[in-house]
């Protein structure tokens, strides 16, 4: 087994410019598969709900990916630490893209809620060592900056195109489509990945590393009971299973605390939260995670379901979000090693998606729709001030032992605020708009109705629609009038989840100030090169 040190290249690389390049390829088409997946589903959901029937399982789409994908990124993130990364990255590809194969053959909700949390493992691996190969690659963080821009780019393109090729395969191909577009993603990723990344690793280890299994469990425990604790509170109120839940959570979550800090292969290394600067961005991931999902997921329902767009016209308005946080991301990768306070840029990016949701919060159905792109501008510009700062600050505290655990920890936190988001803002959404048409209907002495009006998919699915307005009328009812009153409970309901994480985002601004001020400088450490 050869050393070799990043010094050989002048760059601060460890591989020369086209074996670099070719490595970068298959890192960034990896990073695409999970990006275009992400939007793709969020534009397609309301549609996908409408033909599979399950609205109480409408945020679960998203969580059970969420879910286990939070599972996975720590323990794959320190396994890559210890063994390399390439062989988990060739395998979470498999697994993902099988997955998604599976997600398009869904028959009912159920069957696409468990395909999700089996996408979300092969999502986790993905996430929890591909990130982690920029670092492996470039160990000078001045020259990870600019190479970074090649991964936000690819993350950018799968964003751009993301929501109109949902909204475009949704209308022209059917919903299973958008499932089977990341087949030949897959497939392009894998040949690259296989071909060119090397396979690195930088913890010399004798034996065999022993994983971490009571804390891998005592992680998937203590999310997992957070995660339908969140999900059950606005539905059946303060319950002995809601109690349960949460008690199970603290329980879980304490009992991982103690065994962690015995534990010599922890899975979650505690003296990394000791470090002032990783626990401050830990923090604001969270925040961000939360805010982010929130307004990533409920406004495609915000702009089909309340404003009465089509699936490609929502696409869209959504669109620039997404391809503003390439922007946003290779602007910062310009400026961020260039200012003398880098930190500045997490308040800049931070205030602008406040601004974004409290944009999306005040919006009506008679809004222009050149003014909601530009708050989608505004929001996108903000997260690509936000997103890279916070991973670059990250492994730039971290050390390079923990590297790979750091990374993944942020990524997965981000994902833990945004499991908690979608699911607050979605039990939030269902219950408020169930009793504003409860009240619409009683109104009217139409509270047989309900069944038919109580959930949301009714407002996208045109042809119910007709159906449903004609059964009103045969009964006496106006039926446009009740279907306006829903539409209305629907657009406040998604106006006061997006205020959450408007207010949420502004928490994020105050809570930038407790990160250290991060120096981008220059270093160059060995590598243990294991091809």
């Amino acid at each position: 087994m050869a050393v070799h040190t990043a010094a050989h290249h002048s760059s601060g690389q460890v591989l020369p410019f086209r074996e670099s390049l070719m490595a970068m390829l298959g890192v960034s088409f990896v990073t695409m598969l999970v990006a275009l997946d992400q939007t793709v589903v969020g534009t397609a959901l309301p549609t996908i709900v409408a033909e599979l029937k399950g609205f109480e399982l409408y945020a679960w789409v998203a969580t059970s990916y969420l879910l286990t994908s939070v599972i996975t990124v720590p323990i794959f993130g320190r396994l890559g630490d210890y063994y390399g990364r390439k062989p988990f990255v060739i395998a979470s590809i498999v697994v993902f893209t099988a997955a998604s194969v599976l997600c398009g053959m869904a028959n009912s909700m159920l069957f696409l809620v468990l395909a999700r949390g089996l996408q979300g493992i092969g999502g986790g691996m993905l996430v929890g060592t591909a990130f982690a190969c920029i670092p492996d690659l470039f160990p000078d963080s001045v020259v990870r900056l600019r190479w970074q821009v090649m991964m936000s780019s690819a993350f950018g393109i799968a964003n751009a195109i993301g929501p109109s090729l949902g909204g475009f395969l949704t209308q022209y191909y059917g919903w299973r489509s958008v499932f089977y577009v990341n087949l030949p993603v897959g497939l392009l990723s894998l040949f690259f990945v296989w071909r060119f990344l090397p396979h690195l690793r930088h913890i010399e280890h004798k034996g065999k590393m022993r994983l971490d299994w009571p804390g891998a469990l005592l992680i998937a425990l203590s999310l997992g009971s957070l995660q339908l604790f969140v999900e059950m509170l606005p539905k059946h109120g303060v319950t002995v299973t809601t109690a349960a839940m949460l008690a199970a959570s603290v329980v879980s979550a304490y009992s991982l605390w103690k065994w962690e800090r015995r534990c010599p292969t922890a899975i979650l290394p505690v003296d990394m939260f000791r470090n002032r600067s990783l626990a401050a961005l830990f923090t604001l991931a969270v925040l961000g995670g939360f805010s982010m999902f929130s307004l990533l997921f409920y406004a495609p329902l915000l702009f089909q379901g309340g404003f009465g767009m089509s699936p490609k016209e929502a696409g869209l308005v959504i669109t620039p979000l997404v391809v503003f946080i390439t922007i946003g991301s290779i602007a910062n990768g310009r400026v961020v090693s260039r200012v003398r306070n880098p930190n500045l840029m997490l308040y800049i990016g931070f205030t602008l998606f406040a601004l974004a949701c409290l944009g999306v919060v005040v919006a009506t159905r008679a809004m222009p729709e050149w003014l909601l792109m530009t708050f989608m501008v505004i929001g996108g510009l903000g997260l690509g001030f936000v997103m890279p700062n916070l991973t670059i600050f990250a492994q730039q505290s971290a050390g390079r032992e923990h590297l790979g655990i750091a990374t993944a920890l942020l990524q997965s936190l981000r994902m833990i605020g945004g499991m908690i988001g979608t699911a607050l803002t979605g039990t939030l959404v269902t219950h408020m708009y169930a009793s504003g048409v409860r009240s619409a209907l009683e109104r009217d002495q139409a509270s047989h109705w309900f069944a038919d009006l109580g959930d949301p998919q009714i407002l996208i699915n045109r042809d119910a629609q007709a159906t449903l307005l004609g059964q009103l009328a045969h009964a006496g009812h106006n039926g446009a009038m009740l279907l306006e009153s829903a539409r209305e409970a629907l657009v406040s309901a998604i106006h006061l989840g997006l205020a959450l994480a408007a207010v949420i985002a502004v928490v994020s601004i105050w809570q930038s100030r407790r990160v250290p001020p991060i120096k981008i400088r220059r270093q160059v450490e060995p590598v243990v090169h294991a091809d």
